[in-house]
C-alpha cells in the first residue's frame, strides 16, 4: 500500500503546530497502525529528520496509551484501540489525517503526545478503597451478587485512554469518571467511601477544566471498551444523592 499521511507536528504546548505531509510506500495491510508509524519514523530517522512522537506501550489494547485522532475519529474507523487498528481498514492511495487528542485538559507535549495526567488526579481524588493491610481476605468473605459483579467488571474495563474526551464535542470526561466511580461504588468494599468518592472525583474533574456533558453519546460510541452511556446517568444519581445528604449535615 502507498499512503499519504498528514501528521500534526508540534514542538511543545507553547509552540504553534501544523500538519506535515509524508508519503509512505510498501505498507502491508496486516500492519497495525502503530507499526505503520514505526515505518514512517524509520524513514525520517534515515533522512536525518525528527521522528513523529506518539504514545504507545503494550500494543495489546490493554494499557490505553495509544491516543490518536485518525481522519477525525478517536482511535480511527474501527471501535478499537489505535494499536489494534490494522491497515486493512484503509485502501491503497488513501490520505490519512493523524492528530492528537483535542482537549484543553490534555495539553500537547509533542506532536501526537498529550499530557493525560488530569485522569491520574481524578483517580487520586477518590478512585480507590481503604482496606486494612495484611493477608488477602477469604474470597467469599464479602459476597457480591452476580448482577453487581457484572456491573463492576463492565465499568472496570475502562483503560483510561481518553477517547471519550477526544470524541466529545465539549471535551467532557464524564464517561471516564463515571466508569471509575461506578465500578467501586457498586461493590461492598467501596461502600464506606461511596459518597465522598463521587463528590471528590467529580469536583476534581471540574477543576481539571474538562467540558460539561450534554449526553450527545459520542463518548460511548468512541470507547474501545464499550463503557455504556448509562454509566454517566448512574454517576449523576450517585452525585445527587451524595450532595443532598451532605447538605443535611
Amino acid at each position: 500500500m502507498k499512503l499519504t499521511l498528514r501528521v500534526w507536528r508540534q514542538k511543545n504546548a507553547d509552540a504553534d503546530g501544523a500538519m506535515s505531509t509524508y508519503e509512505v510506500d510498501g505498507i502491508s495491510s496486516d500492519m497495525s497502525f502503530l507499526e505503520m508509524l514505526d515505518t514512517l519514523n524509520e524513514e525520517l530517522i534515515l533522512k536525518g529528520d525528527d521522528p513523529v512522537a506518539f504514545d504507545h506501550d503494550c500494543r495489546e489494547g490493554i494499557c490505553g496509551a495509544c491516543s490518536l485522532v485518525i481522519n477525525g475519529d478517536a482511535h480511527g474507523p474501527e471501535r478499537t484501540t489505535t494499536c489494534q487498528l490494522h491497515m486493512r481498514s484503509f485502501a491503497d492511495g488513501d490520505t490519512i489525517d493523524i492528530e492528537p487528542w483535542r482537549a484543553s485538559a490534555f495539553p500537547v507535549v509533542k506532536d501526537l503526545v498529550v499530557d493525560r495526567s488530569a485522569f491520574d488526579r481524578i483517580i487520586q481524588a477518590g478512585g480507590y478503597i481503604t482496606a486494612p493491610t495484611g493477608a488477602a481476605p477469604e474470597a467469599h468473605a464479602a459476597p457480591v451478587p452476580k448482577p453487581d459483579a457484572d456491573f463492576a467488571f463492565e465499568h472496570a474495563e475502562c483503560i483510561g485512554c481518553g477517547a471519550c474526551v477526544a470524541a466529545c464535542p465539549n471535551g467532557a470526561a464524564m464517561l471516564f469518571t463515571s466508569a471509575k466511580i461506578n465500578h467501586l461504588n457498586v461493590l461492598p468494599q467501596g461502600a464506606p467511601e461511596r459518597e465522598t468518592r463521587v463528590l471528590d472525583m467529580v469536583s476534581q474533574m471540574d477543576d481539571e477544566g474538562f467540558g460539561g456533558c450534554t449526553l450527545t453519546g459520542e463518548c460511548a460510541t468512541a470507547c474501545p471498551k464499550g463503557i455504556p452511556l448509562m454509566s454517566i446517568t448512574g454517576m449523576n444519581k450517585e452525585w445527587l444523592r451524595a450532595t443532598r445528604r451532605a447538605s443535611r449535615r
